[in-house]
């Protein structure tokens, strides 16, 4: 799956006077603290998939790689470019590539030690998760490099499947087919923290008749209130995926923003065309500002539910996801567009 995040199971206006801070909101991270987990006993089962793909010498080999581990064709090839009767003559003649070759040597240097540059850090995430949910059990995590071929990540309650090609970052020599809007995400340091707000869905309960751009945008804020409690001190950068200069933006500009919303009155839209120009990824949602950053909806629903958390500290992480009343977290929350306050 491609990270475009979509509803988790899974003529202007006004124009904008946006106000440059000096808040480093790239570097901004929560002031939560992480619970105590050193005693915990955790490990990820980790394999590295792609050296045993990458030791197959025929077609025939690839073959045998691609029936030892089926449930590949089903949940990682899906957008494959071929057929899956084709896939091992496909993925032989990449491995062939004497470019592949070189970026995947590339890649190794890039991505680093997949255990202190990955597996660690999701180890930690992980344990914070079972701290919060004692019955969670960790995935098993798989490593991939298949020039493309394959998702970027796979990610089910049993199964992460991480397409390393796709994280090698702007020194990479092959990037993924995206937009250019998308690319910044695309490095590794994204990786967990996607990863970790994907685990969120499990948790993150929803009303099911609710089908409102409200519950859309609590729904994404309580996901993304789950990773900054589980990953306190990861950069709100790595967790939104906003630029420094849209983080800052956004935060000084939310009266406006809000007030947008509101004389739209759009918290209640159930178009799906008309949602999506607030929740999809867009380079900017222009129907509010050139300078407003994509996806907007889900940012303003993040800080409802910190502001929710902020007027309800007794209330617990699970507790929170538990919630599936979108209305009843914005009126609690007593959100009216406040910016955070400079450090």
């Amino acid at each position: 799956m491609l990270l475009l995040f979509s509803r988790m199971h899974y003529s202007r206006i006004f124009v904008l006077i946006f106000f440059i801070t000096t808040i480093s909101w790239s570097c901004k991270t929560d002031k939560k603290q992480e619970a105590d987990t050193s005693s915990m006993q955790f490990n990820i089962v980790a394999e590295n998939l792609d050296q045993e793909l990458f030791a197959c010498k025929s077609v025939a080999e690839i073959q045998n790689f691609l029936d030892k581990h089926a449930y590949l064709t089903k949940v990682y090839f899906t957008n494959a470019p071929v057929e899956p009767s084709q896939l091992a003559g496909h993925l032989f003649n990449i491995l062939q590539n004497n470019a592949f070759q070189t970026f995947k040597n590339q890649l190794d240097t890039l991505i680093g030690d997949r255990q202190t540059g990955i597996i660690d850090s999701l180890t930690k995430a992980f344990k914070q998760i079972k701290y919060h949910y004692p019955a969670f059990n960790a995935p098993k995590v798989q490593f991939m490099i298949t020039g493309f071929t394959g998702d970027d990540l796979y990610i089910s309650d049993s199964l992460i499947i991480i397409g390393l090609d796709y994280f090698g970052g702007p020194e990479a020599q092959f990037r993924p087919n995206v937009f250019d809007y998308q690319l910044r995400r695309y490095q590794k340091e994204y990786i967990v923290p996607s990863i970790v707000f994907f685990e969120s869905n499990r948790f993150n309960r929803m009303g099911a008749g609710d089908q409102t751009l409200l519950a859309d945008m609590i729904g994404y804020g309580k996901g993304y209130e789950f990773v900054k409690t589980v990953m306190p001190s990861t950069p709100d950068s790595l967790i939104f995926g906003y630029s420094e200069a849209n983080l800052k933006r956004t935060n000084v500009s939310q009266h406006a923003i809000w007030a947008y919303f509101i004389a739209g009155k759009l918290l209640y839209e159930k178009s799906d065309l008309k949602k999506k120009k607030y929740i999809d990824e867009r380079p900017f949602t222009t129907e509010i500002g050139e300078k407003v950053p994509g996806a907007i909806a889900r940012w303003v629903g993040w800080r409802i539910v910190d502001r929710f958390m902020a007027e309800n500290p007794d209330v617990t992480l699970p507790q929170l996801m538990e919630i599936d009343n979108a209305a009843r977290i914005l009126q609690e929350s007593g959100y009216k567009g406040e910016p955070d306050e400079e450090e």
